[in-house]
């Protein structure tokens, strides 16, 4: 396998990032994307001497501050691979010279997600925008183009497939952070947990997320839920999450399927945009079982409890607890429960 050795810079000032149009080469890999400044490492350069170098070419600046953010591994189709060294620098001197790469241009680093990107390149910008210590990224391509897979310091990153309105992939995937950075429809599996009892006729159980949570820390939510990961069915999703968030071993026969949810949030977690447009399949859980016994995974889940279902429903229209629940979901589960008309 080739193997090709290469920096890339986003020089950054006003809140803008220094872009690259790539219109120019007509066999450019890059051919109509929009990149930072860098190339290929000559002989004998550290990636500091070559990103140096690089910028001055390609824009005439010298830069005066800059950071070494990451190492991004490339690998194209199982024919070859890149070692990419990735800069950020907020300092420079100089004056501009047109660029025979493409056209430069300032661009505002929150509408830099809107440009044609490789989608790969959104998942190293969100790192940078989240100031993420020195990371490892690897990305993995199609030769077509599509990223595939993606790991970060060695560990894989969730894939989801992006779906249309009626939960069919589109042929697409990104990572679970640019889904939720750019709001791309994705699908989830909800499992709602109830058991008989002598006030409305049912006890619902009830999750309290981490305090850890990405989204919605410390809130009361669905019994169980997750997002289905690239190429994955709604019911393999809803018994893997049973499994792993409570410790429930569930059969395919035990879920019954009651239901669509559509869910489009958008807010703000840890000063972080946070866009969450997702299409969820509804499934209900009433095999017996005791909370005192559940194995809950500590990095989803803080604590559970029973609910009867019209005081949570009072309580989710009240928001009388913190809850990050649809209260029409929850009606469309008084229905199957034969609680609500």
């Amino acid at each position: 396998m080739k193997v090709r050795l290469s920096t890339l810079c986003y020089i950054e000032k006003d809140n803008q990032y220094l872009m690259l149009h790539r219109v120019v080469k007509k066999n450019d890999v890059n051919k109509d994307k929009w990149i930072g400044v860098g190339g290929h490492f000559e002989e004998g350069e550290s990636p500091e001497e070559c990103v140096l170098r690089e910028v001055k070419e390609e824009t005439g600046y010298t830069l005066t501050s800059y950071r070494y953010r990451g190492l991004v591994t490339f690998v194209f189709a199982d024919i070859e691979m890149e070692y990419m060294s990735l800069f950020t620098a907020d300092g420079f001197e100089g004056e501009p010279i047109p660029c025979n790469e493409g056209v430069l241009e300032w661009v505002d680093i929150e509408k830099v997600w809107k440009l044609n990107l490789w989608e790969g390149d959104k998942i190293f910008f969100r790192l940078l925008d989240e100031n993420v210590p020195f990371f490892s990224l690897k990305l993995v391509y199609s030769k077509e183009g599509k990223l595939e897979y993606a790991a970060l310091n060695g560990k894989t990153m969730e894939m989801f497939d992006v779906i249309d309105e009626e939960g069919k992939s589109i042929g697409l995937i990104k990572e679970r952070g640019v889904v939720h950075r750019e709001g791309a429809l994705h699908a989830t599996s909800h499992i709602w947990i109830a058991r008989p009892n002598a006030l409305s006729g049912y006890d619902v159980l009830l999750q309290k997320r981490s305090l850890d949570k990405d989204s919605h820390p410390g809130c009361y939510d669905i019994s169980s839920a997750g997002h289905i990961v690239a190429g994955d069915g709604p019911l393999d999703s809803a018994i893997r999450e049973l499994e792993e968030e409570l410790g429930i071993m569930a059969k395919p026969e035990e879920l019954l399927e009651f239901g669509v949810q559509y869910k489009n949030y958008e807010g703000e977690f840890y000063g972080k945009p946070f866009r969450d447009n997702q299409r969820s399949i509804l499934y209900l859980y009433k095999e017996p079982l005791d909370i005192d016994t559940l194995r809950l995974q500590a990095s989803e889940i803080e604590s559970v409890i029973w609910m009867d279902y019209r005081e949570a429903l009072q309580a989710i229209c009240e928001n009388s607890i913190k809850h990050c629940i649809y209260e029409e979901e929850f009606r469309k589960l008084g229905k199957v429960l034969g609680i609500e008309s």
